[in-house]
């Protein structure tokens, strides 16, 4: 992968979905055997078929690939996951990881809340613009699993692929992680992420952190507001017990 193509210089690069086949969806080795035996089960291709269809019916379906966390960040590494829902449904805007997006692309608000958050809880300012801007590649690459529980969304139409299989993947991604022997940092925000808590075994060594979504509809809303909630810095100090030490955001 060349550096354009990380951050998003490649013109000639789709920025939607053209196939259904999960071959043209690279991941990192080790997410292969995890992947593969979904998309071999009923359920996986039962998704495939979904999506096969929209596309077929002319549906315009982002991001162009939908497995790029599992690309960029290997189970091996994961020091910390970051829950999001569904993928962003505008053209041009995500890139395959949650709450990111392309470098130039305005901001959004949930994000530009997590860097406010980043920047109250340890003074590191926002990345510039235009590059890398709201791009966390540089996170994926340095071990934040940035995982959407549904992987693919129609344009201008958000959660229209939830519950059509997806789920079932990254519950699976996310049980992996948890019964792994490396301690991980999961940061669960709003109800949504929240309600995977089940998955992550008590009493495993790992860092659970819960809070309000960083949207601006429930960032400053108790019990839990995002804004305020130390995340950031807890996990850094979490992993800085570790062997690995420094937090991909300092």
């Amino acid at each position: 992968m060349t550096d354009n193509d990380l951050f998003g210089a490649d013109s000639s690069a789709p920025t939607q979905l053209r196939s259904a086949d999960p071959r043209d969806w690279p991941v990192a080795p080790g997410w292969q055997p995890l992947v593969d035996r979904f998309f071999a089960s009923a359920a996986g291709q039962q998704l495939l078929a979904f999506l096969q269809a929209r596309l077929d019916a002319g549906a315009v379906i982002f991001p162009p690939q939908p497995l790029r966390a599992l690309e960029l960040t290997p189970p091996e590494a994961v020091r910390v996951v970051i829950l999001g829902q569904d993928p962003y449904h505008g053209r041009g805007q995500g890139e395959g990881l949650a709450f990111s997006v392309a470098p130039g692309v305005r901001v959004p608000p949930s994000l530009r809340n997590i860097f406010k958050e980043i920047q109250r809880d340890l003074g590191i300012a926002p990345p510039p613009m235009p590059q890398p801007g709201g791009s966390l590649v540089a996170w994926a690459q340095q071990g934040v699993l940035l995982l959407n529980a549904c992987l693919t969304v129609e344009e201008a139409q958000p959660a229209s692929h939830a519950r059509q299989g997806w789920e079932l993947l990254t519950d699976a991604l996310l049980s992996h992680i948890a019964q792994g022997a490396q301690p991980v940092v999961f940061m669960l925000w709003g109800a949504h992420a929240q309600a995977k808590r089940a998955l992550i075994t008590a009493d495993s060594g790992h860092l659970v952190l819960c809070a309000n979504h960083p949207s601006p509809l429930s960032a400053l809303r108790g019990p839990l507001p995002f804004i305020g909630c130390g995340h950031f810095g807890q996990a850094q100090r979490f992993l800085s017990e570790q062997s690995d030490g420094r937090a991909p955001w300092a």
